[in-house]
């Protein structure tokens, strides 16, 4: 992914928290697929690790940047947050769905952002990447073009390792 890629979700992904400090987050390190920031805000550090997707299907339509991310604030406000970020807005039903191996997870979206609902079931699917060698999503997009997207797990153990060094 070119630098100009991450740039523009992490100012999407934080971009209320950027709004209230002038400093952008910073790439921490790179592991194998996935890419590890840190971003201070000012009251809080978010510290998160970032995928982009490796396929993207229909080939015909433009998808936009796709990434999946897992942040962690320092404060606690959360741990492990699993998100998928697309490049246009997604519908509600039906629900976004995340797939590694044969375990299966729903995700309710917002606008462009789909999340899993509750602490137990995000861990759960993190436990599930750290093990796994990709991850599977399937969406609709808000104009009813049904999509989905690989995720290579590749170097996620390491990241999120990462991530939560840096927001100790």
């Amino acid at each position: 992914m070119t630098k100009i890629g991450w740039r523009s979700v992490v100012i999407g992904v934080f971009a209320a928290s950027i709004a209230e400090a002038a400093a952008e987050p910073q790439t921490v390190a790179t592991y194998k697929d996935w890419s590890v920031f840190v971003h201070d805000t000012g009251s809080d550090r978010i510290c998160f690790a970032a995928a982009e997707a490796s396929d993207k299907s229909p080939k015909s339509v433009n998808h936009g940047d796709i990434f999946f991310l897992v942040a962690t604030w320092k404060s606690g406000a959360a741990t492990n947050q699993p998100s998928f970020r697309a490049g246009y807005n997604l519908q509600q039903a039906p629900a976004p769905t995340i797939r590694i191996g044969s375990e299966k997870w729903d995700m309710y979206s917002s606008d462009n952002e789909a999340f899993v609902d509750s602490a137990d079931a995000e861990q759960k699917l993190v436990e599930a990447m750290r093990k796994g060698a990709d991850m599977k999503i399937s969406a609709m997009s808000g104009r009813g073009t049904a999509t989905s997207y690989v995720i290579s797990l590749s170097g996620v153990s390491a990241a999120l390792d990462r991530v939560r060094e840096a927001c100790r």
